[in-house]
C-alpha cells in the first residue's frame, strides 16, 4: 500500500533488516555513460505529465511478467507464479484457461520463487516457440526452458543451482536488438550477499547472461556468443554480460539503440537504476555487493582499481518504497508527444511512477508523475509500444496512459552556501485552481546533506527524504498564493539544490 515501508506478502522486496554500514572510503566508479537521445523524443517536461491506469482484467493469480507476440491476434500472455501462462485479448477479456501449464515443473515455494519471466521468440509467428525463466522442482534452480506452443513440450535450457535461500532469483528474460537471449539472476538470497556472489564471476548468481538460444553448442542446449566479454577467462563462466547485480528483477532493452535499462533491488538503502549504451554493457560491474546505489555497502567485496558503472538514478525507500520494478523505454505512437523516448518504471510497495529521460546533456531529468496499482511486478508493451502492468495481489492487468497536466504547484528556492553548510528558502506556489488545505512536501537531498534546522514548517529527515508538513500558520495556499519555508543543512561538499519535488504527491514545477 502506498506510504507503508513493507508490503506483505512482497515478491520482491527484501524484508529483511536494515545492514549497509555507509563507508566514506570509495573505490572509482566509473562516469555516468552519456545518454543518447531517441529521434522525435518528446519534449513536454515532465512534471507536466500525469501517468495513469485502468484495469482491464481481473483474477490473475500472482501474475509475474507479460509478453505481446506480434503475430496480429492483439493478444497478451501473462506469466502466474504457480507455472501458467493466461491469454488477455481487449475484445474478449482474460481466458480461464491457461495456455500453458508447467506447473508441475515449477518450484512456487516461498514467496519469491515460482514462473518469473517469459519472451517471445523473434520468429515467434512462425516458430510458436517462447521461452520461461522459472525455479525449478525439485531444489528451486534457476532455469531457462524453451516452450514449444504448438506442441506443450519444455526444454530446459540452462540452470542455475539456486537451494540455499528462496529470494533474489531474478528471472527476466528478453531477446537483445543482437537476437541474443539476456537474462538475469539474483545473487542467491539472504541478507548482504553472504554467497559473495555479486563480485564473483564462478557463478551465475547475481548476474546478467547473453546467450544464443538459436543454436546449441557442443553439450550446451544453446551457444554463448564469440563477443561475451569473459570467453576464455579462466575460471569465468562464458555466459556472464554483466555482473555485481544484486536481485535485477526487470530489465528491459530499448531496441531504438540497444541500451539496457537494469532495475536493480536494494538492500534496504537504496534501490537504482542503471543505463547502459549498447556499446558498453560486455563486463560491466553494477557494483554489488562493494556498492549498493551510491554507497559502499560491503568494503572487503571493493577491489581496488575495479571501475563500477555508476546507476543513473537512485531513491530511498524511505520515500515509502521497498522494490523497484523496473520498466521500458516508451515508443508507442498514442502518447508519444508526451513520453517518447521516457523510460517508466515504479516501486512495489509506494507505486510511484518514475520517469527518467535523456536530458542532452549527459545527464537525466527525472520525475514523479502519478502512481500505478499497489505490487506491481512487471511492465509490458503491445507490438505498436503501448504500456501494461500487473500487479501481485489481487492480481490484476492494467493499461497505462498519459496526460498532459499543468502542474498545480511551483517551487522557486534561493540559497547561500559556506564551508560545509547551506541554508535554502522555498516558495511554494499553488498553481491550480483549487485551494491547498493542508500540505506535505517531499523531495530528495544530495548526498551527504543533513538539516539541522528549519522554519515555518514541520519537516523530518529519513535517509535522503524531507518530508515537510505545513505550519498551523500556513496551511492554506489559495490559487495563486505562496507560502514560504527553509531549512540549514550541512554539507559534506555537495551543496547542489534538490532535484524534484512533490506536494501531496503532485509533481511540482521547479523555477531553476
Amino acid at each position: 500500500m502506498p506510504g507503508k515501508r513493507w508490503a506483505a506478502p512482497v515478491l520482491l522486496a527484501l524484508s529483511l533488516p536494515l545492514l549497509a554500514p555507509v563507508n566514506a572510503l570509495t573505490p572509482p566508479v566509473a562516469a555516468a555513460t552519456s545518454p543518447s537521445v531517441v529521434a522525435n523524443s518528446a519534449q513536454v517536461p515532465l512534471e507536466e505529465i500525469n501517468a495513469t491506469s485502468t484495469q482491464v482484467a481481473f483474477g490473475l493469480r500472482r501474475p509475474t511478467a507479460i509478453a505481446a507476440p506480434d503475430d496480429g491476434t492483439n493478444r497478451l500472455f501473462i506469466t502466474e507464479k504457480r507455472g501458467t501462462v493466461r491469454v488477455y485479448h481487449p475484445d474478449t477479456g482474460l481466458g480461464q484457461t491457461p495456455i500453458i501449464d508447467i506447473t508441475a515443473s515449477v518450484d512456487e515455494s516461498g514467496n519469491e520463487r515460482g514462473l518469473l519471466g517469459m519472451t517471445l521468440a523473434p520468429d515467434f509467428a512462425e516458430s510458436q516457440d517462447l521461452y520461461l525463466a522459472y525455479t525449478a522442482l525439485p531444489d528451486g534452480a534457476v532455469t531457462l526452458a524453451r516452450y514449444r506452443l504448438d506442441e506443450a513440450r519444455l526444454e530446459p535450457l540452462l540452470s542455475q543451482e539456486h537451494a540455499e535461500f528462496d529470494n533474489h532469483n531474478g528471472g527476466q528474460i528478453t531477446f537483445g536488438t543482437d537476437g541474443n537471449l539476456y537474462m538475469s539472476i539474483g545473487d542467491g538470497g539472504g541478507a548482504g550477499d553472504p554467497l559473495d556472489s555479486g563480485q564473483r564471476l564462478d557463478t551465475l548468481l547475481g548476474k546478467i547472461l547473453r546467450v544464443d538460444v538459436s543454436r546449441s553448442c557442443g553439450d550446451l542446449a544453446y551457444c554463448v556468443p564469440e563477443d561475451n566479454p569473459f570467453v576464455g577467462v579462466a575460471g569465468a563462466r562464458e555466459e556472464i554480460w554483466m555482473y555485481g547485480g544484486r536481485n535485477p528483477w526487470r530489465f528491459s532493452v530499448d531496441p531504438a539503440d540497444g541500451s539496457l535499462w537494469i532495475a536493480d533491488v536494494g538492500q534496504g538503502r537504496w534501490e537504482e537504476i542503471n543505463h547502459i549504451p549498447a556499446g558498453r554493457q560486455a563486463g560491466a560491474n553494477l557494483g554489488w555487493s562493494c556498492y549498493e546505489g551510491l554507497e559502499v555497502f560491503d568494503q572487503a567485496q571493493c577491489r581496488s582499481g575495479a571501475a563500477y558503472t555508476k546507476p543513473v538514478f537512485t531513491y530511498s525507500p524511505h520515500t515509502g518504497g521497498c522494490a523497484v520494478i523496473g520498466g521500458q523505454v516508451y515508443h508507442g505512437e498514442q502518447f508519444a508527444h508526451l513520453v517518447g523516448g521516457t523510460y517508466i518504471a515504479t516501486d512495489y510497495c509506494y507505486s510511484t511512477v518514475w520517469a527518467l529521460r535523456a536530458n542532452g546533456a549527459g545527464g537525466y531529468d527525472q520525475a514523479e508523475i502519478g502512481q500505478t496499482p499497489t505490487q506491481v511486478t512487471a511492465f509490458g508493451a503491445t507490438p505498436e509500444g503501448e504500456l501494461y502492468v500487473v500487479n501481485d495481489l489481487p492480481g490484476g492487468l492494467h493499461r497505462i496512459t498519459f496526460e498532459h497536466a499543468k502542474p498545480t504547484c511551483r517551487i522557486a528556492y534561493t540559497t547561500q552556501t559556506w564551508g560545509g553548510g547551506m541554508t535554502v528558502d522555498l516558495t511554494i506556489t499553488n498553481t491550480g485552481s483549487t485551494p491547498i488545505n493542508g500540505w506535505t512536501l517531499r523531495f530528495p537531498l544530495a548526498r551527504g546533506q543533513s538539516v539541522i534546522s528549519d522554519w515555518n514548517t514541520d519537516l523530518t529527515q529519513s535517509g535522503d527524504m524531507i518530508t515537510a508538513v505545513n505550519a498551523t500558520h500556513n496551511g492554506a495556499i489559495a490559487p495563486g498564493g505562496s507560502v514560504t519555508m527553509g531549512y540549514l543543512a550541512r554539507h559534506t561538499g555537495d551543496a547542489s539544490l534538490p532535484s524534484r519535488f512533490s506536494l501531496n504527491r503532485d509533481a511540482c514545477a521547479v523555477n531553476r
